[in-house]
């Protein structure tokens, strides 16, 4: 058995295909639009190819309650300062600064993506 993807819904499909791919790597595997059940599903791979985010974009509907129950998707990266740097110029929201994770030495960020979903960054230097 293995994890597949991670599903969330969104309110601006190509606003959320443009920031997942052109700010955090992936590519768009496949879109298609579901007529009868108004609503599209468009697949991200990460860059690594181990892991895919399913957009779910309903025609009749542009907010949603995030709940208090979901966290965030992880990413890891390199140089976590010049990736946030590179995102806030996109005008991307940095919510929590590059910086060491409180009782811990791992350095990590968080983002917002266009839905307000949070997004951690985790340093993770390449051999």
């Amino acid at each position: 058995m293995r994890l597949l993807h991670t599903m969330i819904r969104v309110g601006d499909l190509d606003e959320s295909i443009r920031f997942y791919t052109e700010q955090l790597g992936m590519s768009l595997r496949s879109r298609k639009d579901y007529p009868g059940g108004r609503f599209t599903l468009a697949f991200l791979r990460d860059a690594g190819g181990g892991h895919e985010i399913e957009l779910t974009h309903n025609w009749d509907r542009k907010d949603y309650d995030h709940g208090d129950a979901f966290g965030h998707l992880a990413f890891a990266v390199e140089d976590i300062v010049s990736v946030c740097e590179r995102m806030r110029s996109a005008g991307v929201p940095i919510t929590r600064e590059p910086g060491p994770m409180k009782h811990g030495s791992t350095v990590i960020a968080f983002v917002r993506d266009p839905d307000g979903y949070a997004i951690e960054l985790i340093e993770r230097k390449e051999p």
